[in-house]
Order: structure tokens, then C-alpha cells, then sequence
């Protein structure tokens, strides 16, 4: 596991409150609906890359007929969501892991993603998270990638990052994937301010 990413991770989760950081969600709306349109309204296995916090868990689990995952590299995290879940914790398979070294035990039909592809800002990290993504997804799965789009920010969390569009992260999954959904969407921190991401729903092939 990548140390510095590590150790800047858990740095941050456990000095910063759930809403002292830009990408806190009181309600992941616009995931919910992708997730909904991927699964095609049918129960589905889904695991969610660098949750960490995140709510969406919650909101999966009111929802119900989700068999849900949640994935990231701060263990710090990962705790944070579990203490704010309470029992229903023990519904979730919580893997702690660096998304580009990770090998998947299993198969699912729903990968999400907000927020964490764009740190992967190196091209053998991103083609790493590739392998990951293809290896995770069964044949027909849907994945969702949510980054900040072209005319996003440059940088989050004192980080550089790699900002996309449909396209850029089409070519890097390749043509074993065809695009189904993309939009827009203005993320407004919990300071007020707006950050410009862009949502891909993308179906593996076969």
C-alpha cells in the first residue's frame, strides 16, 4: 500500500470533521440515481471505491437490496462510517486497501466511484485501477466513475489532480466497456462554494 497516500488519508480523516471537507454529501443524490439506472432496479452487489465517510452507505442500506462493499485506504475512515452506522455496520464488507494494488476475491455489478479516480493522477496508477476495475466487474456490470471535469478544480485536499470527461476515462478502460450515461454535475461544498464534476455510467461487455 502507497505509504504517503496512506498516511495523507488518515491524516485527514482523523483531524478534519465529516463537514470540513470539500466533498461531503448530506445527501448523494445524484450516485443514487446512476446506481438505480445501472442496476436496472434489480437487487445488485456493488462496492463503492474510497467511500471512506461517505454517506452513500447509508443511503443504500434505508434503500435495501443491496449487497454493499465500501473500499478505501484510510482505516480512519472506513471507522468514522461505521460508528455513524451503528449496528448495521456489520451488513457491509468494509476492505481496507489501496484501489491500485487491490486483487478482488470476488465479482460485483455495480463499481462506484466519486472522488477517487482523480487522485490517480500517474499512468501506471490509473492503468492499475484499470486492471482493478475489470477484474471486479462481472460481465454486464455497470461501473460509475464521478471526477471533477475538465474545468473543475486542479487540486483537493492539498493534492494535484487528474481531471476528466467521458472520453479520457473510456479510452483508459477500453473496448471491453461501452458508455451509457454522462452528465454534469455542480457540487456545492459545505462553505458554499461550487465544484464542477462530471458523472460516466459505463456496462463491461460480454
Amino acid at each position: 500500500m502507497s505509504t504517503a497516500r496512506t498516511e495523507h488519508w488518515e491524516s485527514v480523516y482523523t483531524t478534519k470533521g465529516e463537514q470540513d471537507v470539500s466533498w461531503f454529501q448530506e445527501s448523494p443524490d445524484i450516485s443514487l440515481e446512476l446506481i438505480k439506472l445501472a442496476s436496472r432496479g434489480a437487487k445488485a452487489s456493488l462496492i463503492d471505491i474510497g467511500g471512506g465517510a461517505s454517506r452513500l452507505v447509508d443511503a443504500l442500506l434505508d434503500k435495501g437490496g443491496f449487497d454493499i462493499s465500501v473500499l478505501d485506504l484510510s482505516s480512519s475512515a472506513l471507522e468514522a462510517a461505521k460508528s455513524r452506522i451503528g449496528s448495521r455496520a456489520a451488513e457491509i464488507d468494509w476492505i481496507v486497501a489501496d484501489i491500485t494494488e487491490w486483487h478482488p476475491s470476488r465479482r460485483y455489478d455495480v463499481w462506484h466511484d466519486r472522488a477517487a479516480f482523480h487522485f490517480l493522477t500517474e499512468p501506471d496508477d490509473q492503468a492499475a485501477y484499470a486492471v482493478a476495475l475489470s477484474q471486479a466487474l462481472r460481465p454486464g456490470g455497470a461501473a460509475i466513475i464521478g471526477t471533477f471535469a475538465p474545468d473543475g478544480p486542479e487540486k483537493c485536499s492539498g493534492l494535484p489532480v487528474m481531471r476528466h470527461d467521458a472520453s479520457s476515462i473510456g479510452a483508459l478502460l477500453g473496448d471491453g466497456f461501452s458508455l451509457e450515461d454522462s452528465r454534469r454535475h455542480d457540487h456545492a461544498t459545505p462553505w458554499g462554494s461550487v465544484q464542477k464534476f462530471q458523472f460516466s455510467a459505463f456496462r463491461k461487455r460480454g
